[in-house]
């Protein structure tokens, strides 16, 4: 199957320029993608593209990323409502170097003939003088021309800068350079850069000229993924949902594909993981038999989680969602080491306590209310009757009486307690 092949069934196919499939076909074609450095770290809006240099390379392509150290200072006006804020010249290179990292974690840099290249614009427009660039490029593509582009016609009834106006040539201006010094044949990324691209495309042809029959540059874009209501994907109540664990955490990128709907898992499968056809095929007949296991969720949060983060991340994603929400017993904890319980009980409610409270403390109500000091229940009444409700856990044991010794429950790792109060968490660390 070929790379063009592979998108068609995967569904990451939106428009293609005539001649690219053959191009592909014919010969081992460098493309590339251009990530915009606005912030440290890329988000689940940009894996589609980055998953579409990942097939490329999958199928003997030189892919090569190229982040906008020079267009990020501008910033794409394409479908945004207002101009964006520049950013400093520092903050744009500690963007790009957090960006940077993320991309080698999916493509492979030491491969051979179609190893993957990193590039950064800056390195050619930081020589470029403004006359020489309107002489070497604003020439050849006429205001007509740049107007006609959805993404500028939109911003006309609302105002958009020179500045802005320029962004696809500078673009397209990138596409000219990496195809006279780097030999790029095809620019792709998602429909909404369709315009841009193919200012790139008219650019080359326009100052390379075309044989008989034989285009030199080629695009091709991937639908921008929404929701199975309409909405915007890649969103969190928390706003964007970042590859950077700093911004999310293992636990919160897992608990984002988990919780994906029946009707969206189709489509994410094809979109976001390797899975091959015959394997998504097959969870999606298993869940249609058993919706209730989420067949297809876990699969998709699996294979994203690991890619992204790790093995270990997602496993102890799993743990976390087991132990705040799952059935996890006893037993669960005990194979929780301690070097894990900050990362499971991240976000939970925390109480330290010395080691003398602990072994001083006569029972199971004095520590819940006053040992801890009313910060898992207010009172000891309150905490009595929680307890004859049967509404409270320490380490996913009932408790069943007021009085119960502390020497009933286990201490995880010699110094962690987890108490549960109906479906919430307190964790007790023992100091």
């Amino acid at each position: 199957m070929n790379f063009i092949e592979e998108l068609r069934w995967r569904g990451m196919l939106h428009d293609v320029m005539p001649g690219t499939e053959e191009q592909l076909n014919r010969e081992m074609t460098a493309g590339y993608i251009g990530f915009d450095p606005t912030a440290s770290s890329l988000h689940i809006g940009n894996l589609a593209t980055i998953m579409l240099l990942v097939h490329f390379q999958r199928a003997g392509h030189k892919p090569f990323a190229l982040v906008g150290g020079a267009t990020g200072m501008i910033g794409d006006p394409s479908f945004k409502a207002a101009e964006r804020s520049f950013l400093s010249e520092e903050t744009l290179l500690y963007n790009q170097e957090g960006i940077r990292k993320q991309l080698e974690s999916f493509l492979d840099f030491d491969c051979g003939a179609h190893s993957a290249e990193l590039v950064n614009n800056y390195d050619w427009f930081k020589g470029i003088g403004f006359l020489q660039f309107l002489r070497d490029a604003g020439k050849y593509l006429s205001v007509n021309y740049m107007m006609a582009k959805d993404s500028v016609k939109k911003r006309l009834e609302t105002g958009i800068s020179f500045t802005e106006f320029s962004y696809q040539l500078l673009q397209g201006y990138d596409f000219y350079w990496l195809y006279k010094n780097k030999g790029v044949r095809l620019q792709m990324g998602g429909s909404d850069q369709w315009g841009n691209i193919t200012t790139g495309t008219e650019l080359i042809r326009r100052k390379e000229g075309d044989e008989e029959g034989f285009f030199k540059a080629f695009a091709l874009t991937t639908p921008l993924i929404t929701k199975s209501d309409g909405t915007k994907f890649g969103k969190s109540e928390g706003g964007n949902v970042w590859l950077d664990p700093a911004f999310t955490t293992p636990y919160e990128f897992y608990q984002f594909w988990i919780n994906q709907a029946d009707l969206d898992c189709h489509r994410l499968l094809r979109v976001f993981t390797l899975l091959p056809k015959e394997a998504i095929e097959a969870l999606e007949s298993q869940h249609a038999e058993a919706p209730h296991l989420r067949i297809m969720q876990k699969a998709l949060a699996e294979e994203v989680t690991t890619r992204v983060h790790s093995a270990r991340d997602y496993q102890l994603a799993v743990k976390a969602s087991e132990v705040l929400f799952g059935k996890a017993t006893l037993d669960t904890l005990r194979t929780i080491a301690a070097d894990e319980f900050e990362t499971i009980f991240d976000g939970v409610p925390q109480t330290e306590i010395s080691r003398a409270d602990w072994d001083s403390c006569p029972n199971v109500t004095e520590l819940l209310a006053t040992t801890t000091r009313g910060e898992v229940y207010a009172s000891k009444g309150e905490a009595r009757r929680a307890i004859q409700q049967h509404a409270v856990s320490i380490n996913k044991v009932k408790v069943t009486g007021s009085e119960q010794a502390l020497a009933e429950f286990d201490l995880l790792q010699d110094r962690f307690v987890l108490i549960s109060k109906g479906k919430k968490n307190h964790l007790l660390k023992i100091n």
